[in-house]
């Protein structure tokens, strides 16, 4: 028993969608947590991964590392939230998304699907990230925004945002295509560093070959 970090209160439990879940209790200072389903939701060794205020983890959902859900956030499906993660308010995150690093995701946003959301990334607001999206490194998705199918890359000076036709560096938007043929020229206009232009060349070329467009 000493080895483990948290027991399940059984006198204090909820039914969420047709599930009982169980108010969580550090075993250190009886310091009363959200609601899980199980204990192979949360991490029972001795990270600082917890579980707090109202939030419900439950299904094959997991929530490790120094990861921390609270609030009325929902986690459940086959979601993962790690390494130094937050998710809070009424935030939602299901299917087989996965929410790791300093990511966070607050306010009425949902993750789900495919979707990462990874690095120092923010989402928020009503904010909807699914499919197979990425956001990543600095980038930040609120408001009532949405990412199917966009992917979201944070690389050098100006972050990077794709879809499937279309790639935006910074305030020029074009088409694949065009970024082929022209990307060098366009980061002279904005005074890129060579190394810049060689990265986002290279980050353009590897999408083309991913998308199926060759020039």
């Amino acid at each position: 028993m000493s080895d483990l970090k948290y027991m399940l209160d059984l006198t204090d439990t909820i039914v969420h969608c047709g599930i009982t879940l169980y108010r969580i209790i550090k075993l250190i200072n009886k310091e009363k947590g959200g609601y899980i389903e199980k204990e192979q939701n949360l991490s029972q060794v001795s990270d600082n991964a917890w579980v707090s205020g109202n939030a419900r983890v439950w299904g094959d959902a997991w929530v490790s590392g120094n990861a921390q859900v609270s609030d009325n956030a929902w986690v459940l499906g086959n979601a993962q939230v790690s390494g130094n993660a937050r998710v809070w308010g009424d935030a939602q995150v299901w299917g087989d998304a996965q929410v790791s690093g300093n990511a966070r995701v607050s306010g009425n946003a949902w993750v789900w699907g495919d979707a990462q959301v990874s690095g120092n990334a923010w989402v928020s607001g009503n904010a909807r990230v699914s499919g197979n999206a990425w956001v990543w490194g600095d980038a930040q998705v609120s408001g009532n925004a949405a990412t199917k199918p966009v992917e979201f890359f944070r690389l050098t000076r100006d972050p990077i945002t794709c879809t499937d036709e279309h790639i935006a560096i910074g305030c020029e938007k074009h088409t694949i295509s065009y970024w082929l043929a022209n990307v060098r020229e366009i980061g002279k206009k904005h005074n890129y560093s060579d190394n810049d232009i060689m990265i986002y060349t290279s980050f353009i070329n590897s999408l083309a070959l991913l998308r199926g467009i060759y020039e």
